[in-house]
């Protein structure tokens, strides 16, 4: 009698989480804002790496914004919760995840590599491009570190030191990242979460006991940073992601004026948070709380609820965010070549471009000769080249394999979900939170 009152009760559960992933479906719930704020990191991530003077190259939000990394994985492990939780927990759509993912990521990953190793291939077959530097193919661009990156193991401590495309170090540690997490919820379930619970705990005593720059992992222990910062976000969504998304709802229904107004300066406070955040501890152990700090900004904008999320939506912040991952993994190609072109140009016209320089005690090599105005011009034109370069990719490789990838995964489920009608339903565990999206 208590297994067939435990059964029913369970079953009640899952038909409401059901319920509620099919209302979730019927509002088409986007996360915005979210996605926008994404795209802004990636172009800070790409002015921090780009060697200029100016005054927004030289601030401390710019000069730390290697932080900015764990806001994507603080977002990706909340959108894949929000995605993919109760599914993977069902434990009949793993393949497809596996499959989205790799869709998502790896042909741009490998497409930039090919670029760069045509690049390699042009300094080695003409001698006069390869100029002072490493000779083709050393010094971090090796075959076997070539290797590496194409395995999606540059960022899992293999290598010994940042290889070939260096920001990828992210995209290999998100990978296998995706992987644990999606194995964990399928053979885990309800219990998943104490998992995550581990993680959020042990990670950043792992950081600040064995990373010799703290929170600034990445080849080395950035799979630790990046597991910490996926599963804080994942934890947040299974713990409160429910609750975010009703509120959210109710505000785009109701947004009176007070409720505008106040959501408006929380956002504005969460923004003055994160830069005084970035600026003051991007240099020091304090760096180690940034997902925690991510964290709590999200809660804020996922609400959508002020008018810097209402300035967030428009097209040009939402382009912003849709090119996010191809400006985060084009930007050094294309600023190697800006300094490549620069070095060109001043030996036709006989100006000094780019040289070394110094910005807060650091040695930087490039735009940095001639003033902060000049400086800052080659900062403007940096980003129009790259967003440009991202914008191309979207197009010609992200979109078409991520169509391919999905045709892949959808051919893959439909088979899975016959054998799952013929051998009976599988109940879906209950998380700290019902999911909310399918």
């Amino acid at each position: 009698m208590r297994e067939h009152d435990g059964q029913m009760n369970q079953n009640d559960t899952v038909a409401r989480i059901r319920a509620t992933h099919r209302s979730a479906a019927k509002a088409n719930i986007r996360l915005e804002t979210l996605d926008s704020w994404r795209g802004i990191c990636a172009l800070l991530v790409a002015v921090m790496h780009f060697p200029a003077s100016g005054p927004l190259g030289e601030s401390l939000v710019v000069r730390n914004a290697y932080l900015f990394v764990d806001y994507f994985f603080v977002l990706s492990g909340f959108v894949i919760a929000y995605g993919y939780g109760a599914k993977l927990a069902e434990g009949v759509d793993y393949l497809r995840f596996v499959v989205l993912r790799i869709g998502r990521i790896y042909p741009l990953h490998v497409a930039v590599l090919a670029l760069f190793v045509a690049f390699e291939a042009l300094r080695w077959s003409v001698p006069a491009l390869a100029g002072n530097g490493p000779a083709p193919f050393t010094d971090g661009n090796s075959p076997s570190e070539l290797l590496t990156s194409l395995a999606l193991l540059n960022g899992m401590g293999v290598d010994s030191r940042l290889t070939w495309n260096g920001p990828s170090w992210s995209i290999s540690a998100e990978f296998w990242t995706y992987i644990l997490f999606g194995g964990l919820v399928v053979l885990l379930g309800r219990r998943s979460w104490i998992a995550l619970v581990v993680a959020v705990v042990i990670g950043p005593v792992v950081l600040y006991l064995f990373s010799p720059d703290y929170m600034d992992a990445t080849w080395d222990l950035g799979f630790v940073r990046c597991v910490y910062g996926f599963s804080l976000g994942a934890l947040l969504y299974f713990a409160a992601g429910s609750k975010l998304l009703s509120a959210k709802a109710g505000l785009a229904v109701r947004p009176g004026v007070g409720a505008v107004a106040g959501a408006s300066a929380l956002e504005l406070a969460a923004i003055v948070m994160v830069a005084a955040f970035v600026a003051v501890a991007g240099d020091n152990a304090a760096g180690i709380a940034a997902p925690f700090v991510f964290a709590l900004t999200l809660c804020v904008f996922v609400l959508e609820g002020g008018m810097i999320s209402r300035l967030l939506r428009t097209r040009l912040f939402l382009w912003l965010g849709a090119l996010s991952y191809g400006i985060y993994i084009v930007h050094i190609f294309v600023q190697a070549r800006m300094i490549n072109l620069a070095s060109i140009v001043e030996k036709v016209v006989g100006l000094e471009l780019i040289g070394t320089f110094e910005i807060n005690g650091q040695d930087f090599y490039g735009f940095g000769l001639n003033g902060p105005v000049f400086g800052t011009l080659m900062v403007a034109a940096m980003i129009v080249a790259v967003v440009a370069v991202a914008l191309i990719a979207h197009f010609v490789i992200e979109k078409p394999f991520q169509r391919l990838s999905r045709k892949l995964a959808d051919a893959h489920v439909g088979h899975n979900r016959t054998a799952r009608a013929v051998g009976g339903a599988v109940a879906a565990p209950v998380f700290l939170g019902a999911p909310v999206r399918p």
